[in-house]
Order: structure tokens, then sequence, then C-alpha cells
């Protein structure tokens, strides 16, 4: 497969964290961090996935300080507009300067029961409104026990690119199940194992092209100590971090992976 530049991109998923007036000392104290280290050269792209009720807060933050962070949500309504009390709209999102939406994380997925055809419709919805989905897919312990460690995952991603064409701008994230929040992260070679299988599904669902521009992350306890050695595998492409991306220096440390020794 041809091999093009894809730019690492480091995310951030506050998950039901921090209220709008702790998003906005978060994302100043991370951009002074980050400006502090000469570290906003474009290099890796940093994106911040707040509560929906932080949104509009951050986004003006964004713009008003000229913040090099692109904005995220954390889910996508399948419906534009109508008598869904709660839902929130790609087109609302659209508005607020949204680049990226998470769509199919493991929570929503176990807690809230969303399938594979709820997933693929919220693709669908992103990507009508101009949103780059991030697609999240991965495998219980149960499934990684039954059927290894790609079996589902790529399952997942096949039934989320069905209907997607091939000049469409995604995002993947491999999330095992196993590893989120358990402090015990996939290892570099298992990452790139099933990141690697995923690609192999892009450039069949979407073609060649689309698997070589296509940026696959991998999340599930990311931490600094642990992003270098995922980021040297060359089917990794960044990382969708959770806990750690709420402790400014440990995430400062992580979108600055490349000044670790041997990167």
């Amino acid at each position: 497969m041809a091999v093009t530049p894809r730019t690492p991109l480091i995310a951030g998923n506050w998950k039901m964290n921090l209220d709008h007036l702790q998003a906005v000392a978060f994302v100043q104290k991370l951009h002074w961090t980050l400006k502090d280290a000469k570290h906003e050269d474009g290099s890796v792209e940093v994106a911040v996935f707040p509560p929906f009720t932080d949104l509009r807060t951050v986004q003006t933050l964004l713009d008003a300080d000229k913040i090099p962070f692109a904005l995220g949500a954390q889910d996508i309504s399948t419906h534009d507009s109508g008598a869904y009390t709660g839902e929130v709209s790609g087109a609302f999102l659209a508005k607020l300067d949204n680049r990226y939406v998470i769509i199919g994380h493991s929570e929503r997925r176990e807690y809230h029961h969303e399938g594979d055809e709820i997933v693929a419709a919220k693709v669908q919805a992103a990507l009508k409104h101009g949103l780059v989905p991030v697609i999240c897919v991965g495998e219980s312990a149960d499934d990684l026990e039954k059927f290894g460690a790609s079996a589902v995952p790529v399952g997942q991603l096949k039934a989320a690119l069905e209907g997607v064409k091939a000049d469409a701008d995604i995002v993947v994230a491999y999330e095992p199940v196993w590893a989120i929040g358990s402090g015990q992260a996939a290892t570099p070679e298992q990452a790139q194992d099933v990141c690697a299988k995923l690609r192999d599904v892009i450039a069949e669902k979407l073609g060649e092209d689309a698997a070589a521009r296509t940026r696959v992350l991998y999340g599930g306890s990311v931490k600094a100590a642990n992003i270098a050695s995922f980021m040297r595998e060359p089917d990794v492409d960044g990382a969708l971090v959770g806990g750690a991306s709420l402790v400014v220096d440990e995430f400062a440390a992580i979108i600055r992976y490349q000044k670790h020794v041997g990167v």
C-alpha cells in the first residue's frame, strides 16, 4: 500500500467532566504549557472533546485567543431536528465550528445500547453536516478470548463504513474495551496488528487512497509513559485519550511525544 504522510492526531475525550468555567481554565493552561514548550508547530494536531454544555464557551475561547486546537463533540443525533428531547443535531455542532465528533464509543455502545446500525446512521449524519466522524471500534475481554483481537473491531468498522463515499474524511479509533480506564494498555504490537487490519478494511471499503490518508488512532490507558511506543508503529497515527486528557501536564506530555527519546 502506498504510504502518504498523515498528521498525527492527539484527541482528548473529556467525557462527562469539567463544566464550562473549568473548561476555559483547562484549555488556557494547556495552550500556555504547549506554547512555553514551543510545541505549537503544526507537527501534531490537537483536538479536545468537551461535554455539550462547554462547546460554545470553548469555541469562543479558541477563536478569541487564536488557540490552534480542533474542537469536537462526544456524540451526535441521527436526526437533523424535531421532537427528539435531549438529542443534539449535527447541524448545531457544525454551527459551533466543531471539526470532529466521536461516534460508536464503547460507553455509548454499552450504556446506551447503540449497535452497528445506529453507529452507521450517526456516521452518515456527521458527514452530511461536514463533520469528521471519529469512529470508535474495539473488543471486550470476552470478545478477545472468544474471537481474538481484531474480529470484533473489523466487523464494527465494516458496518460503520457502509454507504460511506471513498472521498469521505474520517478517523478511526481502535479502543480495546478491556484497556479503557484499566491502566493496562494494549502492547504496541497488539495495537499495530489491529490498526493494520482496520486500515485493510478501509482499503476494502473505500479504496487504497482512502486507506493511505485516513488516520487510525489507538485509545485505552494512553499516558505520557507509553505514547511514544505506540507512535513508533507504522499504522498508529495518534491517540484518543480519556482520563489522561484531563490532566494538563500529562496531556501536554502526550501531545509532545515527539520530544521523547527515540521518536
